[in-house]
Order: C-alpha cells, then sequence, then structure tokens
C-alpha cells in the first residue's frame, strides 16, 4: 500500500486543456512495481471501451451515453435517423448540443474532453490513493493520448486536399 502513495502522489497533474506530462507507457513503467500483477495486466489492457476494473464500468456507462448522444444529434443534423439514446440526461445532452456548434470540430472534441474529465472526477470522488484513482488517471491518459492525434494543422490540410478534389470533380461535369 505505501508504493501506492508514493506512486499517485508522483504521477503528473493531467489537464483536459493541456499536454500529455507522460505517455501512457510511461505511465505503466511507473507502475509496474507498484501495483499488483493483476492491475498492472488491467492497466495494460485499459482502452476506452473496457468495463472491467474500479473506474472502468461506471466510467463505461457514461462513455457510451455520450457516444450515444453524440450520433444521435450528429445524425439528426444530417437528416439522418438514428435510435434516440435510452439513456437521456440534461448535462450529457447540453454538452454534445455546445459540441457539435462549436467552431470547428477541435473545439468540439476540447467541450466533450473538459466534460470527460469533469465526469471521471466525479466518479473517482473522494478517493486518495487507490485503483479509483489509478484507473481514473489511467482513463484521463487515454483520452489524452486520443485528443493529441488531432492536429489542427494536418486537420486543414486533409480539409483543403479534400476540398480542392470535390472542386476538380465539379468542374471537370
Amino acid at each position: 500500500m505505501a508504493s501506492y502513495y508514493y506512486l499517485i502522489a508522483s504521477l503528473p497533474d493531467l489537464k483536459s486543456d493541456g499536454e500529455m506530462p507522460i505517455t501512457y507507457q510511461q505511465f505503466l513503467d511507473m507502475c509496474e512495481n507498484a501495483v499488483s500483477a493483476k492491475t498492472y495486466q488491467a492497466l495494460k489492457d485499459l482502452d476506452l471501451s473496457n468495463e472491467e476494473g474500479p473506474v472502468v464500468k461506471e466510467w463505461s456507462k457514461s462513455y457510451g451515453a455520450l457516444t450515444q448522444e453524440l450520433n444521435y444529434q450528429r445524425s439528426q443534423r444530417l437528416g439522418k435517423s438514428y435510435p434516440t439514446p435510452q439513456v437521456k440526461e440534461f448535462t450529457t445532452t447540453q454538452v454534445v448540443s455546445n459540441a457539435i456548434a462549436a467552431k470547428n470540430p477541435l473545439e468540439g472534441e476540447k467541450i466533450m474532453l473538459e466534460y470527460q474529465f469533469q465526469l471521471l472526477d466525479s466518479i473517482v470522488g473522494l478517493h486518495m490513493f487507490d485503483d479509483y484513482v489509478l484507473f481514473g488517471y489511467a482513463i484521463k491518459l487515454k483520452l489524452l493520448e486520443r485528443q493529441a492525434c488531432f492536429h489542427r494543422d494536418k486537420g486543414e490540410a486533409e480539409f483543403r486536399r479534400l476540398m480542392d478534389l470535390v472542386q476538380q470533380r465539379v468542374y471537370s461535369l
């Protein structure tokens, strides 16, 4: 248990509007000798759609509801049918609406990331030096890892490339 205190106290802060201070592999390296083999394997196998482990099952429900609401609202905007989410929560619906209405997709992702961090904080609650904190941290790190894949410059370049392609096809007609 003493190693949990040191491990958790030594983890750098994660912020939804910040960079990844460590990689997920560096996090795993820090955990390897501080947690049980079972916990380490669960952390190693963790992805955003898992349902195994402390925090993870509860997180999965919230993440699933957010994803369903996002798919529902996107489909509605495109005039396509999509089943109404079984779980409708006002805050989730509002966050998704704000994300969809954002000035660009990256801003929308940032809005949802902030909300996901808040959800994780509420799930972890007052836990301090246990698996709840560790798995909550791991999920946040996975979210930041996903966010790091989005590059504004690359996205704009790809958008321009696709628009040029569409324009060329239109002109060739």
